[in-house]
């Protein structure tokens, strides 16, 4: 339903727009645009469009990066454009600024963890680079096939060329991250494109190596919820560690008649999510 993305998305910005009491920022979880644009030259325009109506907001978007976003942009020019909302000083992400990964604290004793799912990745890179030879060889290790988005026979059909995974420099970081959050008794709430839970998958839409992801949040007990793109049918699960893993459904896959957005409430124990359409209410208590 490629069509009527947009029309849905405006419903959403008026809606959230309208709530009351008003939203704080809004999560926009990757491939907000289609690949299919670069190839016909539309990949800016695309890209304005959309930030046109998300723009219209008088709060923050924190956006994920996806592998659209780079099927149409290098990582170099994401960062120059308005799909990178790491703020611009300090020390709030790793030390590659490049890597679309950071945090911030939208509300006292609450922390927002931003996730770049494409840090090791074969997309929107330079294939001279050592980052693109790397996350070639790594790929090639685990998938033969001609096609690297196939992942027939795979032993992990994860190994696709549009999945990607985590640098240990931001894994690092990560680890830092909740350490100082479990030490000031913060609930967490981490974003990123790529599920990092099997039962929040396919499981083929999943982190390279989302078992390493996953230890970290594991290692703490401050993190509460994993919100994720990516697989556009949705996904969810409670893991063993008591941690909510929410794979949200994509507009993509909306008919004009519904839609596929929601509103969270956040409180001490838990998050209420309001969904509309084909996002369902859900109540994640901690």
């Amino acid at each position: 339903y490629y069509r009527h993305s947009l029309r849905l998305l405006r419903e959403a910005v008026r809606a959230w727009a309208g709530e009351s009491p008003p939203i704080d920022f809004v999560l926009q979880l990757g491939d907000s645009i289609d690949g299919q644009n670069a190839r016909r030259g539309e990949a800016e325009s695309a890209l304005r469009q959309v930030l046109e109506v998300l723009g219209q907001l008088s709060v923050p978007v924190h956006h994920a990066w996806g592998n659209h976003e780079l099927y149409n942009f290098s990582r170099a020019q994401l960062v120059r454009s308005g799909l990178y909302s790491r703020p611009a000083g300090g020390s709030d992400g790793p030390a590659d600024r490049e890597c679309h990964a950071y945090h911030c604290s939208p509300a006292p004793r609450l922390r927002l963890v931003v996730l770049d799912s494409y840090d090791v990745s074969t997309l929107g890179t330079d294939p001279g680079s050592l980052r693109y030879q790397e996350s070639l060889r790594v790929l090639r290790e685990k998938n033969p096939n001609e096609d690297l988005n196939n992942p027939e026979g795979l032993k992990e059909p994860y190994f696709v060329a549009f999945n990607g995974g985590f640098s240990q420099a931001q894994l690092d970081w990560f680890d830092e991250v909740l350490k100082f959050s479990d030490e000031n008794q913060e609930k967490v709430i981490v974003i990123g494109h790529l599920p990092i839970h099997p039962s929040a998958s396919n499981g083929v839409c999943l982190a390279w190596n989302y078992e390493a992801a996953l230890s970290v949040v594991h290692k703490h007990g401050c993190v509460v919820c994993v919100l994720a793109g990516h697989l556009h049918d949705g996904a969810y699960c409670l893991d063993s560690h008591g941690v909510h893993h929410l794979t949200l459904e994509g507009l993509i896959e909306t008919p004009p008649e519904s839609n596929a957005f929601g509103t969270v409430y956040v409180y001490e124990d838990k998050m209420v999510l309001k969904g509309r359409g084909r996002i369902p209410d859900r109540v994640m208590r901690f």
